[in-house]
């Protein structure tokens, strides 16, 4: 909530659902590599969202799996595994971009990660920053990060949230399945 209005940002099962697979599998590829306990908890968190012991899915190839689980992964009930599948991949994969939008938005930050955020930014400085990312960063990234960082945070940004639903730039790829 900002200024008594309720902004309708994305949420990540949301996120999840809109990205492309190639994206999606991306998330989860990097999450099996880099932490096997999220990994796992994301596993068997779709394992009981499908009625199935987490050994059916452990016994499946990568490649047959992941279909299987980005099918669950974009349903409102998995958004706790979705914010952390999402978080995961942005802090360790993008902290990069993540110090980049901070850092031009002249935000304090550790590797993309703050203490505080403020209140607001100034649209010029914020549509400077994003233009920034958009040209080192794939699109896509880019859109998800944004709109992560909008449901993530506390203080949410009504100019950014305007952005994200009206640059074309920032839509993501793929429409939401019913």
């Amino acid at each position: 909530m900002n200024n008594g209005r309720i902004l309708n940002h994305m949420l990540s099962y949301e996120i999840f659902g809109a990205i492309s697979p190639s994206l999606a599998i991306d998330v989860l590829d990097f999450t099996h590599q880099s932490d096997k306990k999220l990994y796992r908890a994301a596993l068997e968190a779709v394992a009981a969202h499908r009625k199935l012991r987490p050994v059916f899915l452990e016994r499946m190839s990568r490649a047959e799996r992941n279909p299987l689980m980005l099918g669950s992964l974009k349903r409102e009930e998995l958004s706790l595994i979705t914010d952390n599948l999402i978080r995961h991949w942005l802090l360790g994969k993008h902290a990069d971009m993540l110090s980049a939008f901070l850092t031009n938005l002249g935000i304090p930050n550790k590797q993309g990660a703050v203490e505080e955020l403020p209140d607001s930014v100034g649209e010029a400085p914020l549509r400077s920053s994003i233009n920034t990312l958009l040209a080192q960063y794939p699109a896509e990234v880019v859109a998800v990060y944004l709109n992560a960082f909008n449901q993530f945070n506390g203080a949410v940004w009504e100019n950014l949230d305007q952005l994200l639903k009206s640059d074309p730039r920032l839509g993501l790829p793929v429409a939401l399945a019913p």
